[in-house]
């Protein structure tokens, strides 16, 4: 992979561009791809996690899962016109972002991590290499479920992985982080990267 090849948008969760955005930009970065974090909330402070009710009820009212995915989507198509390959990378509410620009065809892959909403768009069928990362537990409905509803659509371009822990398990910022299952999902995710992001294609 050459430095200006390749892109990633960085999309958050609703919290906005916290620690861990910054965190996973410069964690990405390592793997010589150029990383784009947009704010969807257009908030120059991001919420604390102890304020998790109120940045949730601020994605709902003011950004959506539509408003999110055009403006990600318009991101994307900007740097089309640089960039040979554009992927997303998203986590939580992101993840559920990326998953809906995964029928993009100018997004060339994707990463989501915990999109719980995914579960409610189990028909999109994604148009390039996707990887969904989820826990093994989710307080609001039945992860196995949603894992198993996916796989049987056997969508050739999906690839899906479960680990142990609950929503958040991979960011060292949140009260949920667990550090073993995190360094292995995150290692998967370079795994991914690296596979797909080859000479190759």
């Amino acid at each position: 992979m050459e430095k200006q090849d390749v892109a990633i948008v960085l999309i958050h969760e609703i919290y906005g561009v916290n620690e861990h955005m910054k965190y996973m930009t410069k964690r990405l970065s390592k793997l010589g791809i150029d990383i784009i974090c947009p704010n969807l909330l257009h908030r120059e402070t991001p919420y604390k996690y102890t304020e998790e009710a109120t940045a949730y009820q601020n994605f709902v009212q003011n950004i959506g899962f539509e408003s999110g995915t055009q403006q990600v989507n318009q991101v994307i198509a900007g740097l089309k016109q640089r960039y040979p390959r554009v992927g997303v990378v998203g986590f939580s509410i992101g993840a559920t972002i990326a998953w809906l620009c995964s029928e993009n065809k100018m997004c060339d892959f994707v990463v989501g991590c915990y999109g719980s909403r995914i579960r409610n768009h189990t028909d999109i069928e994604p148009m390039g290499p996707t990887l969904l990362l989820f826990p093994n537990g989710e307080k609001g409905f039945d992860v196995h479920t949603l894992i198993q509803r996916l796989k049987e659509k056997e969508y050739k371009n999906l690839k899906i992985k479960s680990f142990y822990g609950g929503h958040g398990f991979i960011d060292s910022f949140s009260p949920n982080y667990h550090e073993v299952y995190a360094n292995k999902a995150l290692q998967c995710i370079d795994e991914f990267l690296q596979n797909h992001l080859s000479y190759n294609f």
